[in-house]
Formats: structure tokens, sequence, C-alpha cells
């Protein structure tokens, strides 16, 4: 009697990990500045550093979550637009950048994983179908992808700005990173509007020198430095509201143990202010 032909033996599905993605403090820097030629010949260093980003990750990201100085809300707010509006989010500019257009798609489906990510790390949050790209997306991006052809959402801060929950939010998102997801937080180690020229000039280098020695500190002491942030050199000075400061909490959250590397260092923006900017992993 024939034998029944033996039966391939199920082999387990192997998942090929992606490579971890590493996360970024960037500047944004001021305005639409890519599309006046005064202001971007003044921020050519940073245009370089933004370009260069793309060339230092593992591979090309699945998504990017932008943590942006220009978004907060009540709670962790996570934008869910499949094609997200422009935000412009700038006042006395010329008429012509309150046309740019950076037509990227929206990330509706992972804006609900991390939304759910969020709140199981005890933090409330919600879908925001209404926010649009607000200019410390849409001008960095512009520069790192031009072609607009990567899904693109944002994570708002907090009103509170408060370091510890910013830190909480990184931490909740860091699963993202082996997913291909290139999380950045985009402000500006120096933000006080009402201070620059050479009056900026001082406390700015003062605060960077901080910040730079302190990103170098090993864990625990690194993020221990930072939740008290406001003991550093000239702290209110340059963040006399540290919306654009909050965006490093969430950061480094999400890369806590990483290694952090200076991508970007310009000394006399704006005739004084000294900013940089970093990369964590």
């Amino acid at each position: 009697m024939p034998q029944p032909a033996p039966q391939a033996t199920p082999q387990p599905t192997v998942k090929i990990p992606t490579a971890k993605m590493p996360s970024y403090f960037i500047s944004h820097g001021g305005g639409p500045w890519p599309w006046i030629p005064d202001w971007r010949a003044q921020f050519a260093p940073l245009e370089a550093s933004l370009a260069d980003m793309p060339t230092q990750l593992p591979t090309r990201p699945k998504a990017v979550l932008m943590i942006s100085g220009h978004w907060e809300s009540d709670c962790f707010a996570v934008m869910s637009a499949a094609r997200p509006p422009m935000v412009y989010d700038y006042s006395g500019f010329p008429a012509e950048t309150y046309e740019i257009t950076y037509p990227a798609p929206g990330a509706p489906d992972l804006a609900k994983r991390v939304a759910d990510l969020i709140e199981q790390a005890g933090l409330p949050s919600r879908l925001d179908p209404e926010m649009g790209f607000d200019h410390g997306c849409f001008v960095p991006m512009a520069v790192m992808y031009p072609e607009a052809d990567i899904p693109l959402f944002q994570v708002s801060l907090r009103h509170d700005y408060d370091p510890e929950q910013h830190f909480r939010l990184g931490r909740a998102l860091a699963p993202l990173r082996d997913e291909g997801v290139l999380i950045i937080g985009s402000g500006l180690s120096y933000h006080n509007l009402g201070l620059f020229g050479p009056a900026a000039k001082q406390p700015s280098l003062q605060f960077d020198a901080w910040l730079d020695a302190t990103l170098a500190l090993p864990q625990p002491a690194r993020t221990a430095a930072l939740l008290d942030w406001e003991q550093a050199p000239a702290a209110r000075i340059c963040h006399a509201k540290e919306d654009h400061f909050a965006p490093i909490f969430a950061a480094l959250g999400a890369a806590e143990d990483a290694p952090a590397l200076r991508i970007y260092h310009q000394d006399g923006i704006f005739g004084g202010v000294t900013a940089s900017g970093y990369r964590f992993g």
C-alpha cells in the first residue's frame, strides 16, 4: 500500500530585525529660512547638517516622527491625518513663504500605534486628525527629504514642558527605533526671541558648553543633569520659555543609553547666538 508523502516540517517564521534608528535633537533655524536667500546663506552649516542626516541612517526610514517646539497641547497629541495640511506658524515673511507646500503623506496607522504606546506608559494621549505640519517640522524635512516621499507625523509637547514627563514620552516611543521609525526632536538649543545680537553671545556660549559636556556624561548622570537643566549656566536667559528645548527630553528618552554625537555647531547666528544639534545612537 502506498505510503503518504512525508509532510514538510513547518519552519518558524524568522523576523529579520530592522537596524535600530538613532534619534536626534536638531535646530530648525529661523522661520522659513531655506526659501529666503539671505537667511539660507546664514544657515549654510545647518543646511549641510540636515542634508547629511539621511546618510547617517542604517536604512531609509519607514516614517519620520517629529516632536516640534511649535506644537503643544494639554496631553501628548498625535497627528493622525492621512494628508496633513500646512501650518504657517510664522509672521512677517515674504508672501511666497505662505504658499510653501511639503506634501508628505501622514502615517495614520502608525499614529494609532504611537497613541497606544503613550497610553500604555501611563501618559494621556489623543489622536488629532486636524493638525498639520508646522515649520519646526516641514522646514528641516524639506532639506532632509526634499522629495517629500516619506510618511511624516508629529507628536505634540505638553504645555507644562515637564522634563520627566517628556523623558517618559521618549521612553514610550523607543520601540519604534527598532521598527524603522526616525524620531526627531526639533527645536533650538538657544531660543530667546527677545535677546539676539551681541548680548546673546555669552549666555548662548555658556549654555552650549554645558549642554555638550552634559550629553557626554555617563548614565544615569546624563538624564539627571537634563532633568535639572534649569541649574545650567544662563539656562533661563537662553530659554525664558523652554518650548524649543523640551524636544530634547523626548529625543533622549527614546535613546536614553545611546552615546551623543554633535552633528551641528554654529556661532554668530543672528549676530551672536551659538547653537548645536545632536544624534543619539
